[in-house]
Formats: structure tokens, sequence, C-alpha cells
């Protein structure tokens, strides 16, 4: 079973083109032309273990937020196609990760229902090219598209950078958690028989 996707996305805003393989090593490029966005994404593929190419052309003249927004909008729906019908996953995902003073955790579900929510005391500054509320709307897309549930909380930090980066990472490890396939799950991991 190849639970893999390739996804194309062109709006007046963006052109997105991103292959996800479920089952990688991190590898792939990322290129949204948000350089600190590409840094998490690589963060992303290389903690989630997820082969991950993404290439964008975003209005960046307006500033970062529809790249980052659509470009979680097409993660979503890839790793909704490679997901199939979600049978023989784990389904559910915990991480926490520090990133030296910084630390956040995430719980995930990949429960074919949408939800996702970013706590804690994160500055509304930038860090390089990507603002830092940013990191809550590029989760929101990808729940949305993805049909998961994920709770992030910023539990500690005083540096913007590694409290948005401990964020994808622990993000990053709860997915891989959730999507490795349960040897003795014979079936879809849910009491309704669907997710």
């Amino acid at each position: 079973m190849t639970r893999s996707a390739d996804i194309s996305r062109t709006t007046n805003e963006t052109d997105i083109r991103l292959t996800l393989s479920l089952d990688g090593s991190g590898e792939g490029s990322r290129s949204t032309g948000v350089g600190f966005f590409d840094h998490l994404l690589d963060a992303v593929a290389r903690h989630g273990r997820l082969d991950l190419d993404v290439s964008v052309e975003g209005d960046l003249e307006t500033g970062p937020h529809h790249t980052v927004e659509d470009t979680g909008i097409a993660l979503g729906r890839a790793l909704d196609e490679a997901l199939g019908d979600r049978a023989g996953i784990r389904r559910y995902g915990h991480a926490v990760v520090p990133m030296d003073e910084a630390r956040a955790a995430c719980a995930l579900d990949l429960s074919g229902r949408p939800y996702a929510t970013l706590e804690g005391d994160l500055p509304a500054v930038a860090v390089a090219d990507f603002d830092a509320d940013l990191a809550e709307e590029f989760l929101r897309a990808v729940a949305g598209t993805a049909k998961l549930t994920v709770h992030v909380t910023i539990e500690r930090g005083s540096n913007t950078h590694h409290m948005v980066e401990a964020a994808f990472k622990a993000f990053a490890r709860a997915l891989r958690e959730a999507v490795s396939i349960d040897p003795a799950e014979t079936g879809i991991p849910s009491t309704k028989g669907l997710l």
C-alpha cells in the first residue's frame, strides 16, 4: 500500500505543488519564498518522517499569510488523500518537544473531525519573514482539510523562534505517531467504523 499524494492547488494568490509520502525519512525540498516557513516545513518533514516536496509561488508582496495558509490547505489535502480510509493507523499521537528554554506539546487525533487550537503566550512578532501568529493559521488550515483534531500548547519560552519551532516539531512528532501503522489494528480505529 502506497500512502502518498500529489497535490496541485492554484488560486489568484498562490500556486502550490506538493507531494507527500507518509512512510518516508524527511526527504524532499521546501521552497515557499518564506525562509523561516521553509525551515518549519523542513522540521515537519524530518520529525514527522514524511517525504515532502513543496513548491509555492505566492503573492508575497502582500505578506506571507496567503502562502502559509494555502500551503497548510494543500498539506492537509495531501494527508487526507494519503491516509485513505485510515484503516490500520494508530490514530492518536502526542509529543512534547523542548527547544532550549521553550517547550511545546501537541495532542492529535486523526478523527475525521477538523479542529485546531494553539494555546500559550506566543508573542505577536515576526521571526525573520514569518509572522508568529501564522503558526495557528497553518495548523487550522491543515486540520480543516486533513480532518484532524489538533491541540498545540506552547508551555513556556521567551524566544519566539524557539517557541514556534518547538510547536511545529511537536506537531510533527504527534503526527508521525498518529499516522503510523498499528500492527494490532485490523480495521478502522473507531467504534463507529469510520473516520
